[in-house]
């Protein structure tokens, strides 16, 4: 799945056109991100990169890590870009922030900037719960997440026969460290189908935006 677009992840049925229409907007927005999965190579980073490569024009991605010292690379002066921080993850690579060093990146957002990154979680909760528990992230900057994409992998972890973003939500506060969130989308497995169960309300928040990012998605489909 490396390099793919998000025209590419409707093509090949990771995702659905509604889903890819509310990434193009967000990211628009500059709205921040998390994807989470269990496994490993089940996609995180590649809806990450994909999501990325719609951003604006002339926004920054600053990649951090730790090898940048102690400030991970985060720009001294906001300039609206985007801190990718490429896992949540006590696993030890440079790039792999976990406990002060994520409480930074989620300080430095109130400062103007936004977020890509992604975590080993079974679900929704659970993401949260590594982020406000397991790194003590405030409830207040763990809320400055405004979507999440939450992915599933088919068959063997290191052969999967596909990748699914299996349900997308909207963040709107986090309270006693659990997320309040909006469903917006799910993938239907028994039917293999994904369904709009609601449409956002904070991103995209005039119609224009997410109606003409459809129109651009649809016509990408695959058949069911």
């Amino acid at each position: 799945m490396e390099g793919l677009t998000l025209g590419d992840l409707v093509r090949n049925r990771s995702m659905s056109p509604e889903m890819a229409a509310t990434l193009a907007a967000a990211v628009e927005e500059r709205r921040s991100l998390l994807t989470v999965a269990i496994p490993r190579m089940a996609g995180k980073s590649t809806v990450l990169n994909a999501y990325l490569e719609r951003r604006p024009s002339g926004t920054p991605v600053h990649q951090l890590s730790r090898d940048a010292g102690p400030g991970l690379g985060i720009p001294a002066e906001p300039d609206a870009g985007f801190l990718l921080m490429s896992e949540i993850s006590g696993v030890g690579f440079p790039e792999y922030l976990w406990g002060s060093e994520v409480r930074l990146v989620f300080e430095a957002l109130g400062r103007g900037f936004s977020l890509a990154t992604a975590l080993h979680a079974g679900g929704l909760e659970e993401a949260f719960e590594v982020i406000t528990g397991a790194n003590a992230v405030p409830g207040g900057h763990a809320a400055r997440i405004d979507l999440v994409a939450y992915i599933r992998s088919l068959g063997h972890w290191q052969r999967p026969s596909r990748r699914v973003v299996s349900a997308m939500y909207e963040i709107a506060g986090v309270v006693d460290g659990q997320p309040r969130a909006r469903l917006l989308y799910r993938w239907v497995e028994a039917a293999d189908r994904f369904e709009t169960v609601e449409r956002p309300l904070r991103i995209g928040a005039f119609a224009e935006p997410l109606e003409r990012h459809l129109a651009e998605f649809a016509g990408t489909a695959a058949p069911a």
